[in-house]
């Protein structure tokens, strides 16, 4: 794999939007990287590729955003994921990834579209069950191919958090669930030398993706912010939508 220069234009490519994503768009974006890696190699070894590579983005973004996020939504929405990652242990060789693809792109494209063409009405802070059920999805989706973006989304964005608060939670979020995958992931054996050498060479695009996406989500306003993440989780959501018909 070392010598197949497509494959390696590919994870770059993946690799950069993840970083761009994860320290600048709540990792809206970064869900494309696994399915753009695995059209080279397994699933499976895409996301253990991906995992040490998205904890590393996400020690350099906490450096950041220390301090700024909301606790007591991470508290509601923690656990739930973990129990989220559990199942998706537990089913792992019963999951259909294409079948969660189909209804997380689905779920996606309907609340992009509400969001963008009628607003947001509900008070989602009021019912704590919303954020529970996102945190579980969340884990689930992020345990097969690390898309937990866009059910966190579905809860955050309702919020009206300030852009700060919104990006400095979903940062903490991810970085606690990024963490907790690191057992599974070594159980089923894709914690290996083979994939964390791929992971090490690319840590510098990593590391250029965070810094790009930390100057990038500085030049963009509040309300614009938030119409971005709508129009991002519409094009995920086609893309997941296609990805699970296919």
């Amino acid at each position: 794999m070392l010598d197949n220069y497509l494959f390696w234009l590919v994870a770059v490519l993946a690799v950069l939007i993840t970083g761009i994503s994860k320290s600048g768009f709540a990792g809206g974006i970064g869900v494309i990287a696994v399915p753009l890696l695995a059209l080279h190699i397994d699933p499976l070894r895409a996301a253990a590729i991906m995992l040490p590579l998205l904890i590393f983005m996400d020690f350099l973004s906490i450096r950041y955003w220390w301090g700024k996020q909301r606790n007591e939504i991470l508290l509601l929405l923690i656990p739930a994921a973990t129990l989220g990652i559990g199942l998706g242990y537990l089913l792992y060789d019963v999951l259909n990834p294409q079948l969660i693809k189909l209804l997380l792109g689905v779920m996606s494209v309907v609340f992009a579209l509400w969001g963008l063409l009628k607003g947001l009405s509900f008070a989602v802070a009021d019912m704590p069950w919303v954020g529970r059920l996102a945190g579980f999805v969340a884990g689930l989706t992020s345990f097969v191919a690390h898309a937990g973006g866009p059910p966190v989304n579905f809860y955050l964005l309702p919020m009206k958090l300030s852009k700060e608060d919104f990006l400095a939670t979903a940062v903490y979020f991810f970085a606690a669930i990024n963490f907790i995958k690191l057992l599974p992931y070594a159980v089923l054996g894709q914690i290996n030398t083979d994939n964390l050498l791929i992971a090490l060479l690319l840590a510098p695009v990593a590391w250029i993706g965070v810094k790009l996406g930390l100057v990038i989500q500085k030049k963009i306003s509040s309300e614009l912010f938030v119409n971005l993440m709508f129009v991002l989780l519409l094009i995920i959501g086609l893309k997941l939508t296609y990805d699970g018909f296919v």
